[in-house]
């Protein structure tokens, strides 16, 4: 006796998604299909929102200054999840300074990736909102999506990747030059902060922009109040505190 059976029509995967798949059973001792969500074409909610976008799809440095809200960190890695999936780029890299956790890395329980989890855990909504959970995490477990501290930067050279820098306010002038230094081919590098909450005497952010922000390939995306999208109380508070 025949059944009728409906199934979904399987995703096709293009040559990065297969070579990443590939790599990732070969490690484990039963295949399992795991293919990327299937997401939403990604759209600027607000005009700033449109440029930041468009320049990190287009150019080598793009620095996303503004407060809180303006959804600097979710385009981020937002473009950067789609870049992944397409195949213009092997890998995520993502970084932020450590001075606002309270602890130095040495303290930390567990293995670097687990020492690192709470620096990346402000992008986990976007990177499995864009990929699917599954997918993100085993593109963790493959070295794909990754945490990457400064005490671990030094000798490193982004390739074939975007490379996020959240909380970019909290990061010295050192830091960025050091930070800055480690770009190579095909990498684009997306710096992300509110100057105004900076919590060390001395950073590196306005210094950064004010020396390379001449260069061609380097653009600056300055959000506003106005571009608040998180929602319509976090604009208000902004503004309570910007009267003061």
């Amino acid at each position: 006796m025949s059944r009728n059976v409906s199934r979904k029509p399987k995703q096709r995967m293009n040559k990065s998604q297969r070579s990443i798949e590939a790599e990732f059973l070969a490690h484990i001792e039963e295949p399992t299909r795991v293919v990327p969500k299937k997401a939403e074409p990604l759209s600027a909610k607000t005009e700033k929102q449109r440029k930041y976008i468009s320049s990190i799809r287009s150019s080598k440095i793009t620095f996303g200054i503004g407060p809180a809200g303006t959804g600097k960190t979710y385009v981020a890695g937002a473009v950067a999840c789609d870049m992944l999936v397409s195949g213009q780029i092997e890998k995520i890299i993502i970084t932020r300074p450590a001075v606002d956790a309270g602890e130095s890395l040495g303290f930390l329980p567990g293995e670097l990736e687990e020492k690192y989890e709470p620096y990346i855990a402000a992008f986990r909504d976007v990177l499995n909102e864009r990929l699917g959970k599954t997918y993100v995490e085993y593109l963790i477990k493959m070295g794909k999506i990754e945490g990457m501290p400064f005490a671990y930067m030094r000798g490193k050279t982004f390739k074939n990747c975007v490379v996020i820098l959240d909380e970019a306010q909290n990061t010295t002038k050192l830091q960025f030059k050091l930070f800055l230094t480690r770009i190579g081919e095909n990498c684009r590098v997306v710096i992300d902060g509110d100057p105004t909450q900076t919590d060390i005497p001395n950073s590196g952010l306005n210094d950064a922009i004010n020396r390379i922000s001449h260069i061609p390939d380097v653009r600056v995306i300055e959000f506003s109040r106005d571009d608040v999208v998180r929602s319509g109380i976090v604009s208000e508070i902004i503004q309570a505190y910007e009267d003061k």
